[in-house]
């Protein structure tokens, strides 16, 4: 048996159950009463006007995290390429004084988050530690 989820904030997702409709074709998914529809479930509300404002954000938050991914992808070889240029040239493996000036920018910029990504973004071009 299959199930979706309904995901509400501030409660555990829970499955709701499928009913088969009696044309045979797909089943249907009702949400038993009190719970969200198919709607209101994606967006966390049922008003259509800030349900559509919501996906038209959503939209544009997915073609930044797509950017995001690339970005993060194209860094992390670049910075790959780096240090095997650098070993391969009698280098050292790594140049604190660079992270440091990496992590401090991250910091001033986005604070302690920033940090913590920046570290991300580090360990993603040279590998843990």
């Amino acid at each position: 048996m299959m199930t979706d989820v309904v995901e509400q904030s501030g409660n555990p997702s829970r499955p709701v159950a499928e009913q088969s409709p009696a044309n045979g074709s797909e089943p249907a998914v009702a949400p038993p009463s009190g719970e969200a529809g198919p709607g209101e479930a994606r967006t966390g509300t049922a008003e259509p006007t800030a349900a559509a404002r919501i996906v038209q954000i959503r939209e544009r938050i997915d073609e930044i995290d797509h950017a995001l991914i690339s970005l993060w992808q194209e860094r992390a070889t670049l910075s790959q390429e780096v240090g095997v240029t650098r070993m391969a040239s009698g280098g050292t493996r790594l140049v604190l004084s660079r992270e440091r000036e990496i992590l401090e920018r991250f910091r001033t910029a986005l604070g302690a988050d920033g940090t913590q990504l920046a570290l991300l973004l580090l360990r993603a071009g040279r590998g843990p530690l």
